[in-house]
């Protein structure tokens, strides 16, 4: 069963993916803010990180810098689930190590099959 750690200072967003994902099967475990998810990071193996970007103490592109420049989570997928519609921030993101970026609110589907996606390509 694969791990999956969910970044989001928005509880309902984050109960709710977290919900969607173990009805799925996966292992989920959450972080409201960049800080707490680079603790849990280094106390778990995670297969996939889903992010939001606009989070209090560490911000998504922070934890993704870090995440692509740490040895141990270099090749971890990395989904980005954000309300933010600036199409430089979008690219920055992608060029920063992001794998993909999903709108709020993200379709059940579209997030589904990121996952699968990035859990093949790994």
């Amino acid at each position: 069963m694969p791990n999956i750690l969910v970044i989001d200072d928005d509880v309902i967003m984050l109960k709710t993916i977290q919900y969607m994902l173990n009805k799925d099967g996966f292992n989920v475990v959450t972080a409201t803010d960049g800080t707490e998810a680079l603790d849990l990071l280094n106390q778990s193996v995670f297969d996939l990180v889903i992010t939001d970007m606009r989070m209090p103490r560490m911000q998504g592109m922070e934890v993704i810098s870090r995440l692509r420049n740490n040895t141990k989570d270099k090749n971890l997928g990395i989904i980005i689930v954000s309300n933010i519609t600036n199409k430089d921030t979008m690219a920055d993101a992608l060029q920063l190590g992001a794998d993909c970026f999903l709108n709020k609110p993200v379709a059940v589907e579209e997030l589904r099959s990121s996952i699968m996606w990035l859990l093949e390509a790994r």
